[in-house]
């Protein structure tokens, strides 16, 4: 059984930094590229940014030079460094893990919220 598992979320000021992590269990982690997306409410869920198996990334603009995506494949683990937080950031993340893309899975999310 796949399991994508989130943590780290919460309530951080504007600013502030944050780091969420994604264990994975049930696949082959090291071949899946792993992602981090979020919905804002009232809004679609987007892309933040993208790890592939061969540990290249791409990131949204609006959180390029602020967030850093990395994985940890001994620990089948993918992470999201969320640096000078904004109100704007304020969302539900998500990961997602995408093999091939044939094969794609999703966690549950975890709430991060940006508020002084």
């Amino acid at each position: 059984q796949v399991q994508l598992v989130e943590s780290g979320g919460g309530l951080v000021q504007p600013g502030g930094s944050l780091r969420l992590s994604c264990a994975a269990s049930g696949i082959s982690f090291a071949a899946y590229t792993m992602g981090w997306y979020r919905q804002a409410p009232g809004k679609e869920r987007e892309l933040v940014a993208r790890i592939s198996s061969t540990g290249s990334t791409n990131y949204a603009d609006s959180v390029n030079s602020r967030f850093t995506i990395s994985r940890d494949n001994a620990k089948n683990t993918v992470y999201l460094q969320m640096n000078s937080l904004k109100p704007e950031d304020t969302a539900v993340y998500s990961c997602n893990a995408i093999w091939v893309a044939t094969l794609n899975y999703w966690g549950k999310g975890t709430l991060v919220t940006v508020s002084s």
